[in-house]
C-alpha cells in the first residue's frame, strides 16, 4: 500500500508540474505575439510617415538579396552532406562504396619502436587501403606484423609493397587472400584443436588451414631422438610413435608464435593419443546387399589383408602403382590416421570389400580406391570417391587428384562423376586427375548422416 500512495502522489505532483509549465508556455508565446505587433506598427510608421521610408525598404531588398546569393555560392563552393561524403584534409576523395577492391595478406618487418606500426597504417590509409585484421609476431631485436587489408582492385601488388616500404616496413611479403581467411585468429586456433582433438587425421589438416601454403611431409621411424626446433623455413616437430613431421614454407619464414602454435596442437595430439571418429553409415541401391561404410583403423590389418588376396594382380597393380608383391606392406601406412582418412566398406559378416584413402598433400589431397573384383561395376567407387571429396571440402581442401593409369576407364568415369572441372596430366604412361572441388561442393551429399 505505501508503494502504490507513493505512486500515486507522484503522479499528481508531474501532473501540477506538466500544467505549470503549458500555463508559463502559453504566456511567453502570447508575449512574444503583442512584442512582434508592436514592432510591425514601428516599422510601417516609419515607413509611411518617414521622408526615408521608401530608402529603407529598397535598402532592405538589397542586403536580403546579396545575403542570399552570398549563401547560394558558399553552399556551391563547400556542399554538405552526410559524414564521411566530404574529402579528407588531403585533398583525395574518399573510396566510394561501389569501387571494386581485393583482399591482400599483408606482412611486414617493423621495428620495435612507439609509432612504427602506426606509420605503416598511416601508408596503408593513403592509398585507401582499409586494415580488416591484424596480429603481432614478436621477435627479440623487432616485430613482425601481419595484416589482412582491402584495397581498391586497381592497386597493384608493387604499390602495396612500396607503401609499405615507405612507412618503414622490410622483409615485405604479399598474396592476395580471400574470404575464408577473415578469421579471428585465436577462435580459428580453438577450433582448429578442436577438430585435431575428435580426430587425429586433422592434424596435418590443421597445420595447413594455420599456415596457409605449407608443404607437409611425415617421415616413419625419424622422430627418435630428434627435437623440435624452427630453422627460418623449414619447422621439425617429432610424434608420438617416433615419426617426424617437417612443415616448410620457401615463400614465408615461420615465426616463433607460429612455432609454438604448432607445437601446441603436436602436444595435444601426443597426449590424446590414437583416436578415429565411429562414424557409419548404409550403402544403398547395390543389389539388396547390406554395405556399411566405417572410418578404417589399424585393427582392419587382417581384414584388409584377407580382401588383397581375394583381389586379382591387376586391381592390386592399378592400385598400388608397383609390384603385386609389395601391396600388403603399404596397409600400416594407410591405416594409419596421421596420414589421412581411410574408408572401409565391409559386409554384413564383417568383410571388407572396398578401401578408399584420402591422403593429405601440399595443397589438396590424393585420392586412391581399391574394390574387389567381385564388388567392381556395381556403383561402389562412385558412391566412395563422393564421399571422399565431400571429407576433403570440410577439412577445408578444395583440390582432390587420382594417380592411376591411362588405361585404367573404370576410375576415370568414377571422376568424372564427381561434376566438377577436371584436368588432366599424362606423363610417362602415368595419369593425374585432379578435381576442382569448389563448384561442386553443393552436390556432393555429407559423408555421414546427420545424427554424427
Amino acid at each position: 500500500m505505501a508503494y502504490t500512495h507513493s505512486r500515486v502522489t507522484d503522479e499528481r505532483r508531474e501532473r501540477r508540474r506538466s500544467r505549470g509549465h503549458r500555463w508559463r508556455k502559453e504566456t511567453v508565446e502570447l508575449a512574444a505575439v503583442f512584442a512582434a505587433v508592436a514592432a510591425a506598427d514601428l516599422v510601417a510608421n516609419v515607413v509611411v510617415h518617414g521622408h526615408d521610408g521608401p530608402v529603407l525598404l529598397v535598402a532592405s531588398a538589397a542586403a536580403m538579396l546579396a545575403t542570399a546569393l552570398f549563401r547560394g555560392w558558399l553552399a556551391h563552393r563547400h556542399p554538405h552532406g552526410p559524414p564521411g561524403a566530404a574529402a579528407p584534409p588531403g585533398g583525395e576523395a574518399m573510396t566510394p562504396a561501389e569501387e571494386p577492391t581485393v583482399l591482400w595478406r599483408l606482412r611486414t618487418s617493423v621495428s620495435d619502436a612507439p609509432g612504427s606500426l602506426a606509420r605503416v597504417c598511416t601508408a596503408l590509409a593513403g592509398l585507401r587501403v582499409n586494415i580488416v585484421s591484424m596480429q603481432a609476431h614478436p621477435l627479440p631485436e623487432h616485430t613482425v606484423d601481419e595484416f589482412i587489408v582491402r584495397a581498391p582492385a586497381a592497386l597493384s601488388r608493387t604499390e602495396l609493397a612500396a607503401a609499405v616500404a615507405a612507412g618503414g616496413g622490410w622483409d615485405i611479403w604479399t598474396d592476395r587472400a580471400d574470404a575464408h581467411e577473415l578469421v579471428d585468429v585465436p577462435r580459428q586456433v580453438l577450433a582448429l584443436a578442436t577438430r585435431t582433438a575428435l580426430d587425429a587425421a586433422e592434424l596435418p589438416v590443421a597445420l595447413r588451414q594455420l599456415f596457409g601454403r605449407t608443404a607437409i611431409r611425415q617421415y616413419p621411424g625419424r622422430g627418435d631422438g630428434t627435437q623440435a626446433g624452427l630453422e627460418g623455413h623449414l619447422m621439425r616437430l617429432p610424434l608420438p610413435g617416433g615419426d617426424l613431421l617437417e612443415l616448410s614454407r620457401p615463400h614465408l619464414p615461420f615465426t616463433p608464435t607460429e612455432f609454438a602454435r604448432a607445437r601446441a596442437l603436436v602436444e595435444l595430439d601426443t597426449v590424446l593419443g590414437p583416436r578415429v571418429p565411429a562414424v557409419a553409415a548404409r550403402i544403398d541401391h547395390l543389389d539388396g546387399a547390406e554395405l556399411t561404410v566405417r572410418r578404417a583403423t589399424p585393427e582392419d590389418k587382417p581384414a584388409a589383408l584377407a580382401m588383397h588376396a581375394r583381389c586379382s594382380a591387376e586391381s592390386l597393380r592399378r592400385r598400388y602403382h608397383g609390384p603385386v608383391k609389395d601391396a600388403d606392406r603399404y596397409l600400416d601406412h594407410l591405416l594409419d590416421h596421421r596420414h589421412g582418412q581411410t574408408l572401409a566398406v565391409e559386409t554384413a559378416d564383417g568383410r571388407l570389400v572396398a578401401l578408399a584413402h584420402l591422403m593429405w598433400d601440399d595443397e589438396g589431397a590424393e585420392i586412391a580406391l581399391l574394390v574387389e573384383d567381385a564388388w567392381q561395376r556395381r556403383g561402389l567407387g562412385v558412391d566412395l570417391v563422393r564421399r571422399m571429396a565431400a571429407l576433403a571440402l570440410e577439412a577445408g581442401v578444395r583440390t582432390v587428384y587420382a594417380v592411376t593409369t591411362a588405361a585404367n576407364t573404370g576410375l576415370v568415369s568414377t571422376m568424372r562423376r564427381l561434376s566438377a572441372p577436371l584436368d588432366y596430366q599424362v606423363e610417362d604412361g602415368t595419369l593425374v586427375i585432379t578435381a576442382h572441388l569448389a563448384e561442386a561442393a553443393e552436390k556432393l551429399p555429407a559423408p555421414w548422416p546427420a545424427s554424427h
